[in-house]
């Protein structure tokens, strides 16, 4: 019997995963990176201490640069009115202090003593926000400020912590009804329509926004249905346009930002310049900035620069590099708060966190949008940043409270783990 002749080796490569089909190979690659992508995200092979440092180390960053902008941005007014230019800087500093003390503290509390906070916290800020039509004071067209001596207090920031505790407490209470509508809705949107109410009331629209954006959260990451967003953000547009139409100030900023680009618009009152203004910032910072404390343009020509346009004077300090390390530090800040969320099956963690990441980024990326000029100035500060003393102890407050969720973080997610009550 004779043996076949071997087969000759071929000098040849042996076919890819995509064979002689580049298509294939992108395909395959596109679906290994994102069935690796979401596990990344979310942190499943991290940690646990991973998040709550991610979220600390940003947190404190943002803080970090915020004073430094503060101190550089306000300097330059209060030196050419004859104050003392260290002034706001550390008054801002001194808040700071105690946000950060308040983080840390909130950051040890079990979850049963946050539950039991909710309601006097809710029934706290409608008393605040109602006492603020009566007594407040007004700053900045914004009648949302109560004033004792030298002390003054935004009562709608305290707002929008307590908006988000009781709803994570009153929905999760309700876990089992929530399949049906009206259990997801009362009482929860009528209280949350009210405190947007009160503050819309002080003059306020860029809070009001904001506290709407808070709610929407919290009805999400219930399990609010789509057709729930839609129908409310259709009465929210039909709000918007007639919030615009009857107040002359909001009528003139909202056409003031569909003309600024326009060479041709007229803009006798100067409603243009706080943006334009930002926008030579930004411009003039070029890559890497002019310098710490060099910029040019709060030199009185963006009014409160230490305040909304903070990220104008950023960019012209730092360039569009230090623009990119504050939106990083956000991004950073968000990942690390999603991973919390997607750790827990508590609903009441989910849903303040949930809150709590919408108010932060949500109000981040506002402001941002608002000084590139991609949204009409309506007046929201850049969180843990801008200038406001009871805007950075509440905000460091919230974030204290996510921190002791990532504390006693569950070991994986997605599981059936509640989280200790104490």
């Amino acid at each position: 019997m004779v043996n076949a002749p071997a087969r000759p080796k071929s000098d040849s490569p042996r076919p890819t995963a995509g064979g002689s089909n580049p298509a294939a190979g992108i395909r395959a690659k596109f679906k290994s990176f994102n069935e690796s992508f979401w596990p990344r995200l979310e942190g499943r092979n991290s940690s646990r201490g991973s998040s709550y440092y991610l979220i600390l180390g940003s947190t404190l960053a943002l803080v970090c640069i915020g004073l430094m902008m503060v101190f550089s941005a306000s300097a330059v007014e209060l030196l050419s009115s004859d104050n003392n230019p260290f002034s706001l800087g550390l008054r801002e500093s001194m808040f700071a202090g105690i946000g950060v003390v308040a983080m840390f503290a909130l950051s040890r509390f079990p979850v049963r003593w946050l539950k039991v906070l909710a309601w006097p916290g809710l029934a706290l800020a409608f008393l605040l926000l109602a006492a603020v039509l009566v007594v407040g004071v007004n700053i900045g067209g914004n009648k949302n400020w109560i004033q004792i001596g030298d002390f003054s207090f935004q009562p709608s920031e305290l707002a929008k912590l307590a908006i988000a505790l009781w709803m994570a407490s009153v929905l999760s209470k309700k876990e089992p009804l929530l399949g049906r509508l009206r259990h997801m809705i009362i009482p929860v949107v009528p209280a949350a329509a009210l405190v947007v109410v009160l503050v819309l009331a002080e003059g306020d629209l860029g809070t009001s926004v904001i506290m709407m954006s808070i709610v929407a959260a919290g009805l999400y990451f219930a399990g609010a249905p789509g057709k729930l967003f839609l129908s409310a953000g259709v009465l929210g547009a039909i709000a918007a346009v007639i919030l615009a139409l009857t107040s002359a100030n909001r009528l003139g900023r909202l056409t003031a930002w569909m003309g600024c680009g326009d060479p041709n618009y007229q803009d006798p009152y100067g409603l243009c310049d706080q943006a334009t203004n930002g926008m030579y910032a930004l411009a003039s910072g070029g890559w890497w900035g002019v310098g710490l404390g060099q910029g040019r343009q709060k030199w009185n020509w963006i009014p409160e620069a230490h305040n909304d346009f903070i990220f104008a004077i950023i960019g012209e300090e730092f360039g569009l590099l230090g623009t990119i390390v504050v939106v990083l530090l956000y991004a950073v800040l968000a990942i690390a708060i999603f991973r919390v969320i997607v750790r827990y099956n508590d609903l009441f963690v989910r849903i303040v966190c949930g809150c709590i990441m919408t108010w932060m980024i949500g109000q981040a990326f506002v402001n941002i949008a608002m000084v590139t000029g991609l949204l009409p100035v309506i007046g929201v500060p850049l969180p843990l940043i801008s200038y406001g003393g009871t805007a950075l102890t509440i905000s460091l407050a919230a974030l204290g409270i996510v921190l002791s969720f990532a504390r006693n973080m569950p070991a994986k997610a997605a599981g059936n783990q509640k989280v200790k009550n104490s």
